[in-house]
């Protein structure tokens, strides 16, 4: 397979918590011959706490300052980069992504982001965002979101598609 080039390499994945950002990050630095880096995993394992101890610690703002920084600390050459999903908050991370790689929005329906969420054992460490049931919570995020993730992605791929499909779509679609 042939290794696409672009830019410094670096492909941003970005969307809501529970779009598979993390998973099909893995998968795709696989396909990519790349090291894959989870912001998320890359904060707790810096400061030895979890997100949600953080933000009830210290707030928001701490957090996505961190966050802030982590994006410019993990933001090298030949990296696939799964974001945290609020990091497209901020108008100097957008801009930064934009400017050193492919940003990646894996675009999920309500439905399969609260199905998955429900589903998935790490839900108890990512901190509530707005102190909402799942449902709520996730609709709010999405409308609160959805135009950041759009106007900050090079490539829209439907999170929704099998893991495969998805990785098949993206390098078809990523700059060779």
């Amino acid at each position: 397979m042939e290794i696409v080039h672009f830019m410094e390499n670096i492909v941003y994945l970005i969307g809501p918590r529970g779009a598979g950002k993390t998973t099909v990050g893995k998968a795709l630095s696989l396909s990519l011959n790349h090291e894959f880096i989870d912001t998320d995993y890359w904060i707790t394992n810096k400061y030895q706490q979890t997100i949600s101890s953080m933000v009830e610690n210290k707030g928001w703002d701490f957090f996505r300052k961190i966050e802030s920084e982590a994006l410019i600390q993990v933001s090298q050459p030949n990296r696939v980069i799964s974001t945290g999903g609020g990091m497209i908050l901020a108008d100097n991370n957008r801009t930064y992504m934009k400017s050193r790689g492919v940003t990646i929005y894996l675009q999920a329906s309500l439905e399969t982001l609260v199905s998955r969420l429900s589903d998935d054992p790490n839900v108890a460490q990512r901190p509530s965002l707005t102190g909402q049931t799942l449902l709520s919570e996730v609709q709010s995020v999405l409308t609160e979101r959805e135009a950041l993730y759009l106007q900050c992605s090079d490539i829209i791929v439907d999170a929704g598609l099998s893991i495969s499909e998805i990785i098949k779509t993206i390098l078809i679609k990523l700059p060779k």
